[in-house]
């Protein structure tokens, strides 16, 4: 298969899924397991053809003809591309329990989960800041309508609205951002705008400046940095475990990739201007994060908090690859995959033990889960060290990474800090530990169901383990050293033209 058959093959196969699912929802044939089987090998096909591209360096205008450059299929869209489709695929494998449990998840929900995968994937490949936008939009909208599924929730509408509503109004600050950039460079192509900055002085860049720190409101709006992210505890408690999984486990990774996009390329020459900044949201948001993790007494909630702080650990990463390194913006791709095997199997597990129930899981609920559910506590339990970043977890290999790119790049106080902030940590993930395995049992054993749901729960508990300690085991299957490569070529490949 050609790299522009598979650049147009995944988009086409998951809108075409996306229609079919949505007419056939309509007629009596359909059920809830043919909607979701459909979805589900949709997500595998998808995610087997673009891994098939990942096999050589590669950068194509595609259909130039048509698109005028505004998209770009490379390595790293490509990387990018198959994190959203394996993680896909996790979140509806591990959450079949939940959904065949809960009557709200219709075949419109299957829909809006392929049109948000679809927007994920062009925001990934656009080289183009209009093109991006749209893309942006198509994600948000379909994650927006995602949160409220429940309408019997006040929870769930109350988030849909505040979501919606501080969602559209950062998206405002974007195209404003976009009219300061097209006044001045007469194009909103990344490549025209890297080509101007080259060439003009820094008075002649004012409006591009100032477009790009507007942009750089939505994004960390979108990535729920402190101070932009006072929605995220009320959103991701109202929206279904699932869709708490999809959100911090792999939207956050599709507005991470256009921002590695825009920053490393049309924007490297300002690194310096914009370290700072970055730094200094760095730095708020990993303490607003601990603070607001340590205080939560609902798992779910706490783990929202928690995932504010992993965006903190990245923008420390995202600084130091502004000064050129390539080893910087590997260890942001490396760490992204940590963060969201961890994170989805955390949610994972919670939405597995729910059954679809819309009750708050506090931390009482898991005492003594160690001994009524062996197996689940203790994939739980590789899921939180991972996040925690404690050795022999690949969720260490990726902080570690990220404080190495840190140090090297002159920035060794903000990795100290991200490591007191990783220790704080250590006190709410284990807190859940200790629930599990030194509190006296809730409750007797549950037989949970969905041997899919559980099998997968396993796979990313392996996988995480795997990514931490397996290569020094066995050196001739595929580990660390494998996918820390593909980080770098997905890197490289941003300037291949």
């Amino acid at each position: 298969m050609t790299n522009e058959f598979i650049a147009l093959a995944v988009p086409a196969l998951l809108l075409f899924s996306a229609i079919f699912i949505l007419l056939f929802g309509l007629s009596s044939y359909y059920t809830k397991a043919r909607g979701y089987y459909i979805t589900l090998a949709t997500l595998l096909v998808t995610l087997l053809i673009s891994v098939n591209a990942l096999s050589e360096k590669h950068s194509i205008d595609l259909l130039p003809e048509l698109f005028n450059s505004m998209v770009v299929y490379d390595t790293f869209s490509t990387t990018f591309i198959s994190l959203f489709l394996f993680g896909g695929f996790l979140t509806l494998a591990i959450a079949k329990s939940f959904i065949f449990n809960t009557k709200y998840f219709t075949f419109e929900s299957f829909v809006l989960f392929l049109f948000s995968l679809f927007g994920m994937v062009m925001l990934s490949m656009s080289n183009e800041l209009l093109t991006a936008f749209i893309a942006l939009e198509i994600a948000s909208m379909s994650v927006y309508i995602l949160v409220g599924l429940n309408r019997n929730s006040l929870k769930a509408s109350e988030a849909f609205f505040k979501y919606l509503l501080l969602g559209s109004f950062a998206a405002s600050f974007y195209l404003l951002g976009m009219m300061l950039i097209y006044a001045q460079a007469k194009s909103t192509n990344l490549d025209v705008i890297a080509e101007y900055m080259l060439r003009t002085d820094l008075n002649s860049q004012l409006l591009i400046i100032s477009g790009g720190l507007l942009i750089m409101i939505t994004i960390l709006f979108k990535i729920a940095a402190v101070p932009f992210g006072a929605w995220v505890i009320d959103v991701y408690e109202g929206a279904s475990l699932p869709i708490t999984a999809y959100m911090a486990g792999i939207f956050k990774i599709a507005v991470f990739a256009f921002a590695l996009r825009l920053f490393l390329g049309s924007y490297i020459s300002l690194s310096d201007l914009y370290a700072p900044l970055i730094l200094g949201a760095s730095v708020v948001t990993m303490f607003g994060g601990s603070v607001l993790a340590v205080i939560q007494t609902s798992v779910k909630k706490m783990l929202a908090a928690s995932s504010v702080v992993h965006s903190g650990y990245i923008l420390i990463a995202f600084a130091a690859a502004g000064s050129g390194t390539v080893s910087s913006a590997s260890a942001i791709l490396f760490y992204l995959f940590a963060y969201f095997i961890s994170a989805i199997g955390a949610f994972g597990v919670l939405s597995y033990i729910s059954r679809g129930s819309e009750k708050v899981i506090n931390f009482d609920d898991l005492n003594g889960l160690a001994t009524t559910n062996p197996i689940i506590a203790a994939s739980l339990t590789v899921f939180l060290l991972s996040l925690a970043g404690f050795p022999s977890t690949i969720g260490f290999i990726g902080k570690f990474y990220i404080f190495t790119s840190a140090i090297e790049s002159g920035y060794t106080p903000f990795a100290i800090f991200g490591a007191v902030t990783a220790f704080i940590s250590i006190y709410y993930y284990f807190k859940i530990i200790v629930h599990m395995y030194f509190k006296d049992k809730v409750h007797e054993k549950i037989d949970y169901g969905h041997k899919l749901s559980f099998a997968f729960i396993i796979i990313c508990s392996v996988i995480v383990l795997w990514g931490g300690v397996g290569t020094s085991l066995l050196f001739d299957i595929p580990g660390i050293n494998e996918l820390n490569k593909l980080s770098k070529y997905a890197i490289e490949s941003l300037y291949l033209k």
